[in-house]
């Protein structure tokens, strides 16, 4: 099931929004601290971009070399489209382009609704990240 047409399904509808990055955990452990938001649109695309906590440079100034792979190694930051599946429990990221060489394919992950808040776990792991609704 698509965000696109499916009006009725209560999973897009909360799905639906943008979404601040919380946190991430494996094993219940945190990992280090990120900044991010993730969106969804009922008709069924999708964006999401992730970056490291990091002082901010000079304004103004332009990075060397090693500062921009830097910055672009743990930066995660992508777009496309998006299904659920309300029987397997998941929503799938069809990414169109990432910010990331080589990322490309098809991102399953299970889904789960806690008050104002989405989890998204990759099946058969124990990572999971955490995103604040805020709209």
């Amino acid at each position: 099931m698509s965000g696109q047409g499916n009006s009725k399904s209560e999973v897009v509808k909360r799905l639906c929004g943008a979404w601040r990055y919380v946190e991430a955990t494996i094993d219940g452990k945190p990992r280090p601290a990120r900044k991010g938001i993730i969106y969804y649109d009922p008709s069924g695309t999708m964006v999401v971009q992730v970056a490291p906590e990091k002082e901010r440079g000079k304004a103004g100034s332009a990075p060397t070399p090693e500062e921009s792979h830097a910055a672009l190694a743990d930066y995660v930051a992508y777009f496309g489209t998006y299904s659920v599946d309300e029987r397997a429990g998941t929503v799938t990221h069809r990414r169109h382009a990432s910010v990331q060489p080589g990322d490309v394919g098809d991102l399953v992950r299970g889904y789960a609704f806690v008050g104002d808040r989405l989890i998204l776990r990759p099946p058969g792991t124990t990572y999971e990240v955490i995103w604040e609704r805020i709209t």
